[in-house]
């Protein structure tokens, strides 16, 4: 939150104004205002399926344990201890006692137990969150704080389930068909019912969303009462806006951006190493989970002959470079590097080669024809669309580089941009070649590697068809055994080869086009909050974590009597900038959060204030020269 409460009698006989940043009133609410680049897709955790959508749901509804901020490692969340029982049967989970939900009413076992077999039981319910209970028979509350999970096999995942836990009164009400167009958008007067350190309180689409402090977090009280996530869709105006005070935290930078804000004493940089990918994705033949063929994407990408051509076309060293400018590294396998007991090096990478390229192309019956473009023996040319997501500048550049290297091997790309929302259910429908998208990886790969089953494609329900989370629609039953294998296999070391074995599958059969893992560009005012915590504590992100450990520790400079540092891994630059007077201004939304309009309303008043004090002090002055006058 913006604090401008300066001494009026400093300010009225300043040459040139100056904001200053002072200890608000005791009244005033302490908020922390962090600037965005893309909306939230949805509220409801059945639903979103968007970084900052999980990063909402993970403020307002905790998991049973938590990944470590230093290293991952597995630690309480609600639930204090957890245990396999010694014929693998059962899980156990121990809560804290005394929780309670954000609207007062006890946080039980019952609540556990109710979430996982909602899962089980439901069908849209699986979607974000089904490759955790696939092993899971049923949930019981064996008293208030203890819950018992019982399962069909030995899971090496049951210790850390990243399933957001939802209050019982709340969503029983809500039945399978109406889960799917829920909101869950809370209100002043309705906020959501969570039981983390925030939650809900105002939303408006494309704008913000605010939250709240939960009176009744079980981790105490925080020096932070409101989060607003506030959404800028053009990135110099986001740059501009934590220039100017007007946001404490900026996420997403493009890199221009970023650069520009290097060297301003109050603000530092960070470039997070990434837990994610971006990716150009092939449609390798649509159909729902029973096999039945959807959608109108051209059947000549079935092949993965061409797909693997296509793979060798590209330069992925110059994508970082140009469209990155260097902060990233090329993509190889669909787990990143940062989880280093997980990330494949393949065999055979894909280098920059387009004399192969042009190679497999002619050896698959590819030749080209007399416009340069390629065809099959029917005649069916090499021509293609590539859909990239207008939300993202990024999406656009990645998307313009593939088409120029795909020319360049005589194959066709027409480029369409839609909107991140639109591309969703285009993709759920099948109706589409290509598309530039990326993935955020959690540190178990268990449910990256299950977007890539037979299951996880489409599926059709009373005539309408439904996105899951395949969005290649690769089907590969020897791949869907090897993750079978590895879903119950608890020996790390055997578990490790068989993910590493299915990593090399996906990348020589080719679905995807892994074009970078690009580092997250951040900033934040200095002088505003400090306390930051990355995960992983070696360069790790600040935000938009697998947790909230930021949201825990973070607080306004001065509260600890410390200044503002920069954080392990960010890299505060020396030196002094003034922001440039040539860039856009920072968008503002046409509705501001209550919050946001009190602390501009006192601004106002303050500034008016000021202005009566200095007209005052002029007129006294020509009045005493007035006076002189008259005497002399």
């Amino acid at each position: 939150m913006r604090r401008f409460l300066a001494a009026l009698a400093a300010l009225a006989i300043c040459t040139v104004p100056v904001a200053v940043v002072t200890p608000a009133h005791a009244e005033d609410p302490v908020v922390l205002t962090i600037g965005i680049g893309e909306d939230i897709d949805s509220a409801n955790p059945f639903t979103g399926l968007s970084s900052l959508a999980y990063e909402i749901f993970t403020l307002q509804y905790p998991t049973l344990t938590q990944y470590a901020s230093e290293d991952f490692g597995i630690v309480p969340g609600l639930a204090e201890s957890w245990e396999e029982s010694p014929d693998q049967k059962y899980w156990t989970y121990k809560l804290r006692p005394g929780m309670k939900w954000s609207d007062g009413t006890p946080l039980t076992a019952e609540d556990v137990a109710y979430t996982f077999n909602r899962i089980i039981d439901g069908k849209y319910e699986k979607t974000n969150f089904g490759s955790y209970t696939e092993s899971m028979v049923r949930a019981e509350a064996l008293d208030d704080v203890t819950v018992r999970i019982e399962v069909s096999r030995p899971s090496p995942v049951m210790d850390h389930l990243f399933v957001f836990i939802l209050p019982r009164h709340i969503w029983e009400g809500i039945d399978g068909k109406e889960v799917r167009k829920y909101e869950n958008v809370g209100t002043p007067d309705s906020p959501t019912v969570g039981s983390g350190p925030f939650v809900m309180v105002e939303r408006q689409p494309g704008q913000f969303t605010r939250l709240k402090v939960n009176p009744n977090w079980w981790g105490g009280e925080r020096p932070i009462d409101e989060v607003i996530f506030k959404v800028y869709n053009n990135p110099d105006a986001l740059g501009q806006a934590l220039k100017s005070g007007e946001i404490d935290f900026a996420q997403g930078l493009d890199l221009g951006v970023y650069e520009s804000l290097q060297g301003i004493p109050e603000i530092t940089t960070v470039s997070a190493q990434p837990a994610s990918y971006s990716e150009i994705a092939f449609n390798t033949g649509a159909a729902l989970e029973d096999g039945k063929p959807i959608g109108d994407g051209n059947p000549l990408l079935k092949d993965k002959a061409l797909r693997q051509a296509l793979n060798w076309a590209v330069d992925r060293q110059a994508i970082v470079d140009k469209v990155l400018g260097g902060q990233g590294q090329p993509g190889t396998t669909i787990i990143p590097p940062l989880y280093t007991q997980w990330h494949l090096d393949p065999a055979n990478p894909y280098a920059y080669d387009p004399a192969k390229a042009n190679e497999l192309l002619d050896a698959a019956g590819y030749p080209v024809g007399e416009d340069g473009i390629r065809a099959d023996a029917q005649g069916n040319r090499l021509s293609f669309r590539l859909t990239y997501r207008t939300d993202d500048p990024n999406s656009q550049k990645s998307a313009e580089f593939a088409q120029s290297y795909f020319k360049d091997v005589g194959v066709e790309i027409n480029l369409e941009g839609v909107s991140e929302d639109a591309l969703y259910e285009v993709v759920g429908q099948g109706n589409f070649d290509m598309f530039e998208w990326g993935w955020g990886v959690e540190p178990d790969p268990n449910y990256m590697l299950s977007t890539f089953t037979c299951g996880a494609r489409s599926y059709e329900e009373d005539g309408t068809i439904y996105a899951n989370l395949s969005d290649s629609f690769y089907c590969n039953p020897e791949y869907d055994k090897m993750f079978d294998a590895q879903a119950q296999e608890t020996d790390f070391a055997t578990r490790q080869e068989i993910v590493k074995q299915m990593q090399q599958m996906l990348y020589d059969d080719a679905p995807y086009l892994i074009t970078y893992y690009a580092n997250g560009l951040q900033a934040f005012r200095n002088d505003r909050f400090t306390g930051w915590v990355p995960q992983p504590a070696d360069n790790g992100t600040l935000i938009y974590q697998w947790g909230s450990w930021s949201f825990f520790n973070v607080e306004p400079v001065g509260a600890s009597g410390e200044d503002a540092t920069a954080s392990p891994g960010a890299s505060a630059s020396p030196g002094a900038a003034s922001a440039d007077p040539s860039a856009p201004a920072s968008a503002t939304p046409a509705t501001e959060p209550e919050s946001a309009s009190i602390s501009g309303l006192i601004v106002v008043l303050i500034g008016a204030a000021v202005l009566v004090l200095i007209v005052i002090v002029a007129i006294v002055m020509i009045r005493r020269r007035s006076a002189g006058d008259d005497r002399e």
